[in-house]
C-alpha cells in the first residue's frame, strides 16, 4: 500500500471530486420520524413508529400509539406514513475506497507485497470521496468494514461509515481485526465461463506449518523485551489479548477444522469466518466455540459440480437454525460496485427460509455484533447512533428499494450519485 499512497492521494481529489457529495452537516435540528413502519434490526417491527434523534443519537424508538409525545421537543418532524425505516446496512469484508478504477493502478490501494503483513492498515488507504460509495448509499448501505487482500495474513481492517471528508472522520472502530486467507486444500485453473482441472494442493501442510511458525514467532517476540522493534510481529498483539477478532477467509470444510484448530492451540480469543462455503458441515464445531460466519455472496453459483445449485442460497438458514450468528459478506469479482446489491443478496435468503426480520439481521444487528459494534450501530435502539433510512418499500427486494430519506450519525445524507446525476441531466434534455 505505501508504494502507492502518494500518486494515489494525488489522483483521487481529481477523481472524486467531479461527483462527490460534500458531506452533510452536522445535525442541529432534533428530529422525529412518524407513522412509518419500522423494522429494528433485531428481530422486532413497529406499526406507526415514533423515532427521534438528536446530537447523532436515537434518543426515541417507540409505538406512537403507546406513548404520549412532547411535539415542541422536535424541529424537524418526518411523516414516514406507508414507509419503511431501517437501520442502515454494514458491508463487512469489503474494499470499497480501496479500489477506484480497476485499470488505473494508482487508484488500487488493496494490497501489500508480502505474505505475512499483518501490519497494513488499511484504512490510511481509503478515499472517503470514492464516487462507488455514493452507489452503495443509495439501497442503505451506510457502514463498511474496509479490509485489505492479499497475501497469508492481509492486513488490518477498520469500520467506517460511508460519509466524511477524510479516513479520520468516518472511522466508527479504528484496527478492528485482522485477515488471514487460510490455505486452500485443492487449487482450481481456468475460470468461471472455462474451468479447468481441479488438483489437492501438495504444499498444504507446509503452508499451514508457515502460518503456524509465523504466530509462534509474534508470541514470543511479545512474551520478552526484544531488542529490537519488529512492527510485524507487535501488531499482532490484539489477537492475544481479545482487542482485535481475527478473520479467517476459508470455505472448504478441512479448512475450517485446521484455521479453528490453529487458532486455538495459539491462544487467539476471538475468530470469525469469511466465506464459509462448507461451515455447515462444521456448524457444531463453530457453535460450540462460539465462531460466527460472514457468508460469501449469495448471488454465487455452487463451487462444487455435485453441490446442490442452491446451495448458497440456503447455507444462511442452515446455519442460523444450528445457532450460529450468520452475516453476509460481498467479496469477489466486481465486489465494489457489487456493494449496493447487499441489501438483495439477504433477500435472496427470505425466499430460503429466513424470515425477512431474520435476514434483515444478517446485514445490520448480526454484523455488527461479529464486527464488535453492536453497542453502537446495528439497530434501532435508544443511545445507538442515529444511522438509517427510509424507503417507500421493502428494502431488501430491488423493486421496492427506493430511500426517501438517509442519516449517517444523525447527519441528513444526499442520496444522490454520479448516476443520478447523469439520469436527471438527460431526462432533463430529453423532456424539452
Amino acid at each position: 500500500m505505501k508504494k502507492y499512497i502518494k500518486l494515489a492521494c494525488l489522483l483521487f481529489p481529481i477523481v472524486g471530486f467531479q461527483a462527490q457529495n460534500i458531506p452533510a452537516p452536522k445535525q442541529a435540528k432534533a428530529t422525529l420520524i412518524m407513522n412509518g413502519t419500522a423494522h429494528l434490526g433485531n428481530g422486532e417491527v413497529v406499526e406507526n413508529c415514533a423515532i427521534g434523534f438528536k446530537d447523532g443519537k436515537l434518543t426515541l424508538v417507540a409505538d406512537a400509539r403507546l406513548i404520549r409525545l412532547d411535539m415542541t421537543a422536535y424541529e424537524n418532524v418526518i411523516d414516514a406514513s406507508g414507509k419503511h425505516v431501517y437501520p442502515g446496512f454494514i458491508a463487512p469484508n469489503s474494499t470499497i475506497g480501496l479500489v477506484e478504477i480497476d485499470a488505473v493502478r494508482a487508484s488500487d490501494d488493496e494490497k501489500e507485497i508480502g505474505s505475512f503483513t499483518p501490519n497494513v492498515r488499511s484504512i490510511i488507504a481509503y478515499n472517503s470521496e470514492s464516487k462507488i460509495i455514493e452507489t452503495a448509499r443509495i439501497n442503505g448501505v451506510l457502514m463498511a468494514q474496509v479490509a485489505p487482500r492479499g497475501g497469508r495474513i492481509t492486513g488490518t481492517s477498520s469500520i467506517v461509515q460511508l460519509d466524511s471528508w477524510t479516513w479520520e472522520d468516518a472511522v466508527v472502530k479504528q484496527d478492528d481485526g485482522i485477515h488471514l486467507n487460510f490455505p486452500t486444500t485443492f487449487r482450481r485453473s481456468g475460470w468461471w465461463a472455462e474451468p479447468g482441472t481441479i488438483e489437492a494442493n501438495k504444499d498444504y501442510i507446509k503452508q499451514v506449518d508457515e502460518l503456524n511458525t509465523f504466530i509462534n514467532k509474534s508470541k514470543a517476540y511479545l512474551s520478552e523485551t526484544p531488542k529490537e522493534k519488529n512492527l510485524v510481529y507487535e501488531s499482532m498483539k490484539g489477537l492475544f489479548d481479545g482487542s482485535q477478532i481475527l478473520y479467517i477467509n476459508a470455505n472448504e470444510e478441512k479448512q475450517i477444522i485446521d484455521a479453528i484448530r490453529v487458532g486455538k492451540d495459539n491462544g487467539i480469543k476471538k475468530m470469525v469466518i469469511i466465506g464459509g462455503y462448507q461451515a455447515d458441515k462444521v456448524a457444531g464445531l463453530l457453535k460450540s466455540n462460539q465462531i460466527s460466519v460472514l457468508i460469501g455472496r449469495t448471488h454465487s453459483l455452487p463451487n462444487l459440480d455435485q453441490d446442490d445449485i442452491d446451495q448458497p442460497f440456503k447455507l444462511a438458514k442452515i446455519l442460523t437454525d444450528s445457532g450460529i450468528v450468520v452475516g453476509l459478506e460481498n467479496s469477489g469479482d466486481m465486489e465494489r460496485m457489487n456493494t449496493r446489491n447487499l441489501p438483495f443478496q439477504a433477500g435472496t435468503t427470505v425466499t430460503y427460509g429466513l424470515t425477512k426480520e431474520q435476514a434483515l439481521q444478517t446485514i445490520t444487528l448480526n454484523t455488527a455484533k461479529i464486527l464488535g459494534v453492536e453497542n453502537q450501530c446495528g439497530s434501532l435502539e435508544v443511545g445507538k447512533d442515529a444511522t438509517l433510512f427510509i424507503s417507500d418499500g421493502d428494502a431488501l427486494d430491488m423493486r421496492t428499494n427506493k430511500l426517501t430519506k438517509a442519516f449517517i450519525q444523525g447527519r441528513d445524507i444526499p442520496l444522490e450519485s454520479h448516476q443520478t446525476k447523469l439520469y436527471k441531466k438527460y431526462k432533463d434534455k430529453y423532456n424539452q
